[in-house]
């Protein structure tokens, strides 16, 4: 499995202290966000006051249309400490969104992803900020140890990260949306204009110097999760169709053998009947009938995917729209 994308080409140890945001999308968090605020800014916190990064540094709240008090929550917090923006996008729309929402007004040094959940060990933002000090423009956050998961979610996972490198797609196994991004990296990530986003599969094909940093995932600090069986088997799709077109050539392969074992079949057929060895019935038939059907409507469901992303990005709609904000100064957006 071809994921190692590091480089330790043309490193070059920084010396300036960056400006770090931290940026956490955030949907019907309620339960969880005041444990996640006060995980956070002690965080902060620390590192400004050890001068790891700069006094400006704080954390962006992307609230994706949450339907609790999760926003009221973003505001009270962010009055209550300089170290707290929030940004309220006037509709839910998708993890992947909110991110990008998040990130387009990033204005630091270096930015890092993280959910509300506090599943992703808030210890290793230090150590991406160590190795972006090393010069790495990304790091990922990879997890070694999914125990917390069910024996479903981990084994259904670990398919999933096989099957997408398989069909070619490059990708961190085990990385999800935890990640520090430089300056440089966020702004060939921005460049993207895809309505689609898979931004897990995006990252790798930026290229730039990039590092790991590993840990164990916990269990949610409170409330459920967002990501039921539905929303993951809509992440997969997203990321396959999204980045490769590998399916079409498998429907293109399938059409290929069909045509083939079709052919052996109606030699078959030919001898039979010359032969005198015609047994009549219709099983065949209708099972013949049922099968290349089956085939026909996968294929043509695949290639509906597809079609279906095309008209999406010829249309060109805006993302997102911002409802509101807090402590922020919105620069550029779309």
């Amino acid at each position: 499995m071809n994921n190692q994308i590091l480089s330790d080409k043309n490193l070059q140890i920084r010396e300036t202290i960056p400006s770090l945001t931290i940026v956490v999308p955030c949907y019907n968090e309620a339960e969880a966000f005041i444990y996640c605020v006060q995980a956070l800014k002690a965080i902060i916190t620390d590192l400004v006051s050890r001068q790891k990064i700069q006094q400006n540094s704080h954390i962006l709240f992307v609230d994706d249309g949450s339907k609790d008090n999760t926003w009221l929550q973003i505001t009270e917090a962010a009055k209550q400490s300089h170290y707290v923006q929030g940004l309220k996008l006037s509709r839910n729309r998708g993890h992947q969104t909110a991110l990008i929402a998040g990130l387009s007004v990033v204005e630091t040094d270096i930015c890092i992803s993280i959910d509300a959940d506090l599943q992703d060990d808030t210890k290793c933002i230090e150590q991406m900020v160590d190795k972006y000090m090393l010069g790495n423009e990304i790091v990922y956050g990879v997890r070694n140890n999914r125990s917390s998961d069910s024996f479903f979610k981990r084994n259904t996972a670990n398919i999933f990260y096989g099957s997408m490198s398989a069909m070619g797609v490059n990708q961190i196994e085990n990385h999800a949306d935890y990640r520090l991004l430089s300056k440089r990296a966020l702004a060939a990530l921005l460049e993207f204009k895809e309505q689609n986003l898979y931004i897990r599969g995006l990252i790798p094909l930026l290229g730039f110097n990039s590092d790991k940093v590993f840990y164990t995932r916990e269990e949610r600090v409170a409330g459920e999760s967002k990501y039921p069986l539905k929303k993951m088997l809509g992440v997969a799709i997203e990321g396959v169709t999204s980045l490769t077109v590998t399916p079409l050539r498998l429907i293109c392969a399938l059409g290929f053998l069909t045509c083939f074992f079709s052919f052996l079949a109606i030699i078959y057929i030919l001898i039979a009947k010359f032969t005198g060895q015609v047994i009549e019935g219709w099983s065949s038939v209708i099972i013949s009938i049922f099968f290349l059907s089956g085939v026909q409507l996968l294929s043509l469901g695949v290639i509906g995917e597809y079609i279906g992303k095309i008209y999406m990005e010829t249309k060109r709609r805006p993302k997102f729209f911002i409802d509101e904000k807090t402590n922020i100064k919105l620069g550029h957006w779309e």
